[in-house]
């Protein structure tokens, strides 16, 4: 209950969040990288030390490749974004890489994606983060169709949308500053882990709502008289142990791709680790107490019904 008795805490510090998300978008922006837009990607690890990041963009400079992105991806890694390349500029960047022979490396990967096929990936991207949400919003309203009073069904599928929209803002607006900070660029892992943040978020919350509906339902069975507030209250100390746990083993595999795993897969983890946080603390901290000034608004609104067939009956004797 202690959750329900703060739950206006927890609403403004999830305005807080929110707004400091949606500014790190707009204020950062999202870099999109050749998966989306088209280009080249050259990855070369280093024999010895690599040369210094500054040496290296001067030495691309003659090459007039345009824009450029130029990170540090391990101890002697490097790996180059640009335009598409050709073959025979694929050879000079490869070169010029190596110092004209005199830093020896391993080209590990070379990728080219034209813009047409960038475009397309776009495109199925936004259309599968689409057709995952409008399944969730039925697949709700479906479960959740036969939940007694005091919020319907389709009540419940409102707060998971509304939930599931700022579990992905968050994480959007943290890999916003990550990019901003470190160079990082939005990809297709980027696209996999918002995907997988959807079906982990939403598993999370139905867990919730699901314990909800079986209280409420033993209550209108039992014929017992419980505040709506209450049953909430008692579903979240029920289920947050295992909402905990479930995301402590999540975390800690996240934890260990971090820190452990390759670095093409590190903002892979980075976002799924601030996703599952997020999610758990908006399953237990703001979904089901979200239902809460929602019954009130359907209470009212039914109070109000019946008090004006009250009235018109009366005009009407």
């Amino acid at each position: 209950m202690f959750i329900i008795r703060f739950r206006t805490f927890f609403f403004w510090l999830t305005g807080l969040i929110l707004v400091a998300s949606v500014a790190s978008i707009f204020i950062f922006g999202l870099p999109l990288s050749i998966d989306f837009t088209g280009g080249s990607l050259v990855e070369v690890s280093y024999t010895n030390p690599r040369p210094d990041l500054a040496t290296i963009t001067k030495d691309l400079a003659p090459l007039n490749l345009g824009p450029v992105s130029l990170l540090d991806s391990g101890a002697n890694n490097v790996t180059l974004r640009s335009r598409t390349l050709t073959p025979v500029e694929h050879a000079e960047v490869v070169t010029a890489l190596s110092e004209q022979g005199t830093a020896p490396l391993t080209e590990l990967q070379f990728n080219s994606i034209g813009p047409s096929l960038g475009s397309e990936l776009a495109t199925k991207s936004l259309y599968a983060l689409l057709a995952v949400v409008a399944f969730i919003v039925l697949y709700i309203a479906w479960a959740f169709r036969s939940v007694p009073k005091p919020v319907p069904g389709w009540g419940y599928g409102i707060v998971v949308v509304v939930m599931l929209a700022i579990d992905l803002i968050v994480p959007t607006g943290f890999y916003a500053a990550l990019c901003h900070y470190t160079g990082a660029q939005v990809d297709s892992l980027f696209v996999v882990a918002i995907l997988a943040l959807l079906g982990y978020c939403v598993n999370d919350v139905i867990v919730i709502f699901d314990r909800i509906r079986e209280n409420l339902t033993k209550n209108d069975h039992a014929r017992v008289q419980e505040e709506f507030t209450t049953t909430v209250g008692r579903s979240i100390d029920e289920t947050m142990t295992r909402s905990i746990n479930t995301a402590l083993t999540v975390a800690l595999a996240l934890l260990a791709l971090i820190f452990l795993g390759p670095a093409a897969t590190k903002d892979f983890a980075l976002v799924m680790l601030v996703g599952v946080v997020i999610g758990t603390f908006s399953s237990v901290c703001r979904s089901a107490p979200l239902l809460i000034p929602l019954a009130d608004y359907f209470a009212k609104k039914e109070h109000e019904e019946k008090s004006g067939s009250k009235k018109s009956g009366k005009s009407k004797k």
